[in-house]
């Protein structure tokens, strides 16, 4: 049972060893321990703190870049709606430049139509005029075949000119 109950003498040395070994480790060990333990304290709680930052940091970026996402949509939201407002005016103007172009045209083809009839009228007037005198020559030469009616008949026409 030696080594459940020891003697007086080896649990004073063994006492002694304790303290020994306890004073050297306490002046020695155990402050560069604490301070390690200390430092390691402290670099973590920087750690948890610089992480709470980036954490409010990253927090204002995503929201920053909300707002900027959002403002993004909004622009091009504008930019589709200018656009479309553009293309819309584009093809007003097209029918409506397309439209004066018939109107043009049309109005152009009536002229050309009421000038080549009023030329046409005009023809047909000069020809029925010149038949006219044709078959009045023909009618006349015929019933005043002898001189002497002839006369008479351009001696009464000058009286009735000369009358009006």
């Amino acid at each position: 049972m030696g080594l459940v109950t020891p003697e007086l003498g080896t649990f004073i040395w063994m006492f002694i060893a304790f303290a020994s070994v306890f004073f050297l480790l306490k002046k020695y060990a155990w402050p560069a321990i604490v301070d390690a333990i200390e430092e390691r304290n402290n670099s973590i709680k920087e750690a948890l703190l610089s992480a709470e930052i980036a954490k409010g940091e990253m927090a204002k970026l995503q929201a920053d870049n909300l707002i900027i996402l959002k403002e993004a949509r909004r622009e091009r939201e504008g930019m589709l709606k200018e656009a479309k407002e553009l293309g819309e005016q584009i093809v007003r103007e097209a029918k409506t430049k397309a439209t004066e172009e018939a109107e043009k045209v049309v109005e152009s083809a009536r002229q050309a139509i009421e000038s080549d009839k009023v030329a046409a009228l005009s023809e047909i007037k000069t020809q029925v005029a010149n038949l006219s005198v044709e078959i009045a020559e023909k009618v006349l030469r015929r019933q005043f075949e002898d001189d002497q009616q002839q006369k008479d008949y351009f001696q009464k026409l000058m009286k009735e000119v000369n009358i009006n």
